[in-house]
């Protein structure tokens, strides 16, 4: 009788305490984070970017990833990074689905999207090779501020392939990522590499 008296007493106070933490979620005392679709799509797509790059790295590349600097009053986020032999590489991704329209050089972009029931939504975002201009310039002027003088180089992966015009700046495959960071216009020594990780991993 006792056990079973005890049992009841712990399922109560569990059951009172359950629904103290549910009430606690709904009023906002214990706010749930809340991950919109853009940045749900912008995480997968930076995850399946570093698995892309990562199987063409070969020895004396280093990836890092998202990169906080600033300079010159400006500050930015970087993607990917990637510092060899043959240089100083951004790769900013984006996870754009639907279809997009613009130019190279036009501020932002149209975002056409059919969902699944059929209907056609259309939204305005920024131009990604604008946003990787700035940041190679952020870059180089960071790197200058500790004394290095190297070319930086930028270019914006489109994980759907969906980009609106061609551009050097532009990668739409593994292929394309390959080339860009295996033959660049630098010559960097291994010291270099090394200072240049350093300095961005502080």
């Amino acid at each position: 009788m006792m056990d079973s008296e005890i049992l009841i007493a712990f399922l109560i106070v569990a059951g009172l305490l359950f629904l103290a933490i549910l009430l606690s979620i709904l009023l906002g005392k214990f706010p749930v984070e809340y991950e919109s679709p853009e940045k749900r799509a912008g995480h997968q797509g930076e995850r399946m970017a570093r698995g892309i790059i990562g199987e063409i790295l070969i020895p004396g590349d280093v990836l890092l990833c998202n990169i906080d600097i600033s300079a010159d009053g400006k500050q930015t986020e970087l993607d990917n990074v990637v510092i060899n032999k043959d240089g100083v590489f951004i790769i900013e991704v984006k996870n754009y689905s639907g279809i997009l329209i613009g130019e190279e050089d036009d501020r932002e972009w149209i975002k056409n999207k059919t969902t699944y029931t059929g209907n056609l939504y259309q939204k305005t975002v920024k131009n990604p090779i604008g946003q990787v201009k700035r940041q190679i310039f952020i870059l180089s002027t960071f790197l200058k501020e500790h004394a290095i003088h190297v070319w930086v180089e930028g270019y914006v992966f489109l994980i759907e392939g969906n980009s609106p015009v061609k551009s050097d700046y532009i990668l739409g495959t593994q292929k394309d990522i390959d080339k860009a960071i295996h033959t660049g216009a630098n010559q960097l020594t291994y010291e270099q590499v090394d200072m240049i990780e350093e300095i961005l991993m502080k």
